[in-house]
Parts: structure tokens; C-alpha cells; sequence
């Protein structure tokens, strides 16, 4: 694989400029840190001053978009295929749940030994595998639709052995390129997963009812080769990502990073509820399937607002700021909104709200990682901080369903749904709250970019 390669001599770098910065990074924490940091957070402020904040970065964020465009929207779309497997098929919801969570599940499940492919083969070449087996998974699942064991294998393991690749290139390559504009640089690479949500939703509704089914998994897996491939292709390193351990241990040493790996894993519970039971709460409003098709299309696309929007406060506000807002305004929507949901118009506005909130916590993440933690071990950290999702990815979702049905399920009306929406909130919250303690950890002044 061919990459541009710039190195540029250390003499030409002033180092007590790098050794100020390095000390107001130190600043913002009060807790010691693992001496670890202070060799890879100088490499990361050397490298950080060498990046070009534009260029060629701006190619590499397009074709991070169009990568993202279809791993997250596809994602984020399975609630429509799931509420046609449910009236077509006869699966429980809660079953179905399993299997689009275990496609995203994969990306914590494979986090770690993903962050070590990337260094072997490259991002290109990583790029091009996770395309190729996000498509593949879909064509497969075209053929496995009377068989719920072959979608968890197709769809489910396949799909999301594809997702897990594409979502390590995308969150660690951009920290190449951009440093003053790397809050909004993430947050255009994850408003293409909101935008692809809301494309994919309308693409599926109607093949749904054109072809069926089987024919829509084998078109949307032919789309996302067609164009995912090209896009793959022009991904590539500003430099070579460097060896590094799989794992290190001394981060959690770190008061931030352990804050940060034990908000993840509370907040991916409730982020995929509302996207994959919208289709069904509307079902049971009495609305057609069209309308919650449209509803997971309208709560994509504000995700995509979200996703830039908090890449853009996340230059302006700061970063972590813009976590805890993010994940407070997703507690306050699944608590004051959902529940009072009875007709359209309060529905809709829940699904605007929360689909920014819900976007805006997955492009804040790496912008996180890399601001606190340096590029030059972005990639083991993001790697380590996303294994921690795993539970969430896989069981979050799942667990709405199971309370679901034990509450009465669709023949139990709109009401059956509060519970599994309690149980979402209380997990939002609990995030939100994490997420201030964190904040305040670093600097107690409120008024700080931080």
C-alpha cells in the first residue's frame, strides 16, 4: 500500500514552545498522570505541530464520510428490517434486537485486535476489508431471512465484522490530519453516518415494498461495494501508525481515561433504543410503516445535525463540555419526551432532540480521545476506551426488547413501552451524571473550555 510519508526534521520545532503546551495539557487534570504519558503526549504534540489542518485531510474526510455513511447507517436502519422480519417472519422483537446489536457489538468486541490490523495492513487496505464485508454480510442476509441463526451469522457477525473495521479506520486517521479543526473534521466524518441513516431508511422502505425482503438485504449489500470501495480506496495515512502495545494498562491510572471508558459503557445502552423500536412505536400509535420509516430517516438526519454540530462546539466549547451536554440533553429527552409520545407531533419532537444528542456523543468521543490523550496513542486508546461498549452495543437494546415483551408487548399499546423507555433514560442519566464528574475532575471552573 502506497502512503504519504512527510517527515519533518525535530530541529525545526521549538521545543519549549511543545514542552509549554505539553505543561497546560498537564494542567487539566489535578490527578497525577502514568508516567507512560510523558514520552507518547510529547510525540503526540510533535507530531500534532507537523499536521496540516486542510490538504489533502479534507480528501481523507470525504471518503471517511461515504465509509460512514454506510456502516452507521446501516446500523441505524436495521429497526426498519426489524419491524418487517417481525410482521412478515413472525421473530420476536426482542430476538431481532440481538441481531442488530451484535452488528455494532462487534466494533467493541473487536476494538483492540482492530487498532493492531490497522497497523499491519494499513488504513487503506483496512478500509477496503470492513467495505467489502459490510456489503457481503448484507447480500448473505438476503439468502437467510427464514433462518434467524443464519442472520445472526450473516447480518450479525459478518455485517458487523465489516462495521468493526470501517469505525476503527475512521476514528483513528483523521487525529492525522487535523488538530485546531479535528472537532469538526470528526463531526463531518459522523454527520455522514446520520446522513446515511436517513438515506438508507427511505432506500429500504421502498424496496420493501417493491421487492420484498430478501432482494432489499442483497441490493443495500451491492450499493454499499459499489460506492463503499472507491471511497475506501482514497483513505490513507499521513504517516505510518507506529507500533504500539495492544493494550496499556497504566491509562486507567488516568482519572480521565477511567472516567471516560466507564461513560462509554453506560451511554451505548440506551443509544440504539429509540432507533430500533421507533418503527414498532408507531405501530402501535397506528401509524403505517411508512411513517416509521420516515421517523428513523428524520431521527438519522438529525443525528447527522448532532454529529456536526458537536464537532464544531467540540473546537469552540471543548470537548468535554460538549460530551456531558450532549449526553444530558439525551437523559432529558427519553425522560420528559418519549413517555408523553401519544401522537405524532410530540414524537417527532423527540426523535429531532434525541437524534442530535445521540450523534453528538459518537462524533465527541475520539475528538475527546485525541485532544486528552494524544494522536500518537489514539489508536490504543480509542481501541481500549470502545471494548468497553460491549455491553451496551450487544445487550442495550436487547434488554428494551425483553421488557417490552414481558410488559405486554405490541398488544399492550403505546403503554408497554414505558419501562424499556424508563430503563433507557435512568441509563442516559446515569452517563449524563458520570460525564459531570469527570468534567469537574479536570477544572471546577464551569466557565472553562475544557
Amino acid at each position: 500500500m502506497a502512503t504519504a510519508t512527510q517527515t519533518l526534521p525535530t530541529t525545526a520545532i521549538e521545543l519549549p514552545n511543545l514542552h509549554g503546551s505539553y505543561e497546560r495539557q498537564r494542567n487539566l487534570s489535578s490527578a497525577p498522570e502514568p508516567e507512560v504519558e510523558d514520552d507518547v503526549m510529547r510525540e503526540s504534540l510533535i507530531a500534532d505541530s507537523q499536521v496540516p489542518d486542510g490538504g489533502y485531510g479534507w480528501v481523507l474526510i470525504f471518503a471517511c464520510a461515504v465509509v460512514t455513511f454506510w456502516f452507521v447507517g446501516a446500523s441505524y436502519t436495521w429497526g426498519v428490517m426489524q419491524a418487517e422480519l417481525v410482521e412478515k417472519k413472525g421473530y420476536l422483537s426482542s430476538t431481532l434486537a440481538f441481531v442488530g446489536s451484535l452488528c455494532p457489538a462487534c466494533i467493541s468486541l473487536l476494538a483492540v485486535p482492530n487498532a493492531t490490523v490497522i497497523r499491519k495492513i494499513g488504513a487503506r487496505n483496512t478500509a477496503l476489508l470492513g467495505i467489502f464485508l459490510l456489503g457481503l454480510g448484507s447480500i448473505l442476509s438476503g439468502f437467510t431471512t427464514d433462518n434467524i441463526a443464519g442472520l445472526f451469522m450473516t447480518w450479525g457477525f459478518i455485517n458487523g465484522l465489516g462495521t468493526s473495521l470501517c469505525f476503527m479506520v475512521v476514528s483513528v486517521t483523521p487525529a492525522q490530519y487535523f488538530k485546531a479543526k479535528r472537532g469538526i473534521a470528526n463531526g463531518i466524518v459522523y454527520a455522514g453516518g446520520g446522513l446515511g441513516g436517513t438515506v438508507i431508511s427511505f432506500i429500504l422502505n421502498g424496496l420493501l415494498e417493491s421487492v420484498g425482503i430478501a432482494w432489499t438485504f442483497r441490493i443495500l449489500g451491492l450499493l454499499i461495494i459499489g460506492t463503499g470501495l472507491p471511497a475506501a480506496y482514497l483513505i490513507k495515512e499521513r504517516a505510518p501508525i507506529k507500533r504500539a502495545k495492544m493494550v496499556e494498562w497504566s491509562l486507567f491510572k488516568d482519572v480521565r481515561f477511567a472516567g471516560l471508558f466507564a461513560i462509554g459503557a453506560i451511554a451505548t445502552f440506551p443509544l440504539f433504543v429509540p432507533a430500533f423500536f421507533l418503527p414498532l412505536y408507531t405501530n402501535s400509535l397506528g401509524l403505517p410503516s411508512s411513517a416509521g420509516a420516515g421517523l428513523v430517516a428524520a431521527f438519522n438526519f438529525c443525528s447527522a445535525i448532532g454529529r456536526l454540530s458537536c464537532g464544531f462546539a467540540c473546537d469552540k466549547l471543548g470537548s468535554l463540555n460538549t460530551l456531558f451536554l450532549s449526553l444530558l440533553l439525551s437523559a432529558l429527552s427519553i425522560f420528559v419526551l418519549w413517555p408523553v409520545s401519544t401522537s405524532i407531533g410530540p414524537l417527532a419532537a423527540f426523535v429531532i432532540i434525541n437524534g442530535a444528542a445521540n450523534g453528538g456523543f459518537f462524533s465527541t468521543m475520539p475528538t475527546v480521545v485525541g485532544n486528552v490523550f494524544g494522536s500518537a496513542r489514539v489508536s490504543v486508546a480509542v481501541g481500549m476506551i470502545v471494548s468497553g461498549w460491549l455491553g451496551g452495543y450487544l445487550l442495550g437494546a436487547p434488554i428494551a426488547g425483553y421488557i417490552l415483551n414481558a410488559s405486554g408487548g405490541q398488544a399492550g399499546g403505546i403503554g408497554a413501552y414505558r419501562p424499556a423507555i424508563f430503563y433507557a433514560g435512568s441509563m442516559a442519566t446515569a452517563a449524563a451524571t458520570l460525564a459531570a464528574i469527570v468534567r469537574m475532575k479536570v477544572d471546577r471552573r464551569i466557565k472553562k473550555t475544557v
